[in-house]
């Protein structure tokens, strides 16, 4: 494989569960850190392209996780684009331990937005040119399909939205998305599982003062589940998701 980048990490005590591993909020941000840094590789980090207006919004994506490391563990992320359309680029991602296992996968669909007027511009030539593509894909599954509005749950929980919630583009990060998710699901289901899947689409953004509701139910098979984000009080859905938990292997 070629036109790929790698970045290493060493999982710290602040980024473990209760468990003593990584959690999945851990590994998506850990994702987020590389991507960032293949921005800057090629001169053109977020903070470059926020001076002109200019940013990356997630708004489609899945992570399959084989485990999640624990603390100090060594890891080494690989991301590289595999496709790109006019406004759009794929982002796909492997997740390696020391020993060059592959422990986890994940593959987002990026827009190139303009931050004042909230709507999606051409990716630059010079930002193609320099990434180019490889077109292996980590996970061969597609992430544009619409996905079922959950408008009820069984477990229902309430966030407010703060100035400390709100990125640098003005919005609300896909991590907090993520994060209300997690936090929705059952105590029992979280101490006695483990996230292996979850598919997510994006589709409004909460605002600053907004309360939102994280609402979850479980699916059609064992240990899934689908959750939506919305703003309480009106029908405006932020965000969908459905995942797949499989059980903890006692060690």
């Amino acid at each position: 494989m070629e036109n790929y980048f790698d970045k290493s990490f060493e999982l710290r005590y602040s980024e473990m569960d209760k468990s003593g591993y990584a959690s999945p909020t851990t590994i998506l941000t850990l994702l987020e850190e590389t991507a960032a840094d293949h921005c800057h590789s090629i001169n053109t980090s977020l903070y470059h392209l926020r001076e002109q207006n200019i940013g990356w919004v997630l708004i489609s994506g899945i992570i399959n996780m084989e485990r999640y490391p624990t603390y100090k563990e060594k890891i080494v992320i690989r991301t590289w684009l595999s496709d790109y359309t006019f406004i759009k680029g794929t982002r796909e991602n492997i997740i390696f331990d020391e020993q060059k296992n592959i422990i986890g996968r994940a593959k987002g669909l990026w827009v190139f937005f303009d931050i004042k007027k909230r709507r999606p511009v051409q990716i630059f030539n010079s930002i193609k040119e320099k990434w180019s593509l490889s077109p292996t894909e980590s996970i061969r599954h597609d992430i544009t399909g619409k996905m079922e509005v959950n408008d009820s749950g069984s477990n229902i929980r309430k966030f407010d939205v703060n100035l400390h919630d709100i990125d640098m583009y003005m919005h609300l990060n896909n991590i907090k998305y993520f994060q209300w998710v997690m936090d929705s699901m059952d105590e029992e289901v979280v101490d006695n599982c483990y996230l292996a899947s979850i598919e997510g689409r994006f589709i409004a953004e909460a605002k600053n003062g907004d309360t939102v509701l994280s609402l979850t139910k479980k699916g059609l098979s064992d240990n899934s589940f689908l959750h939506v984000i919305k703003v309480q009080d009106s029908t405006k859905v932020c965000a969908t998701a459905k995942s797949l938990w499989k059980k903890k292997v006692k060690q």
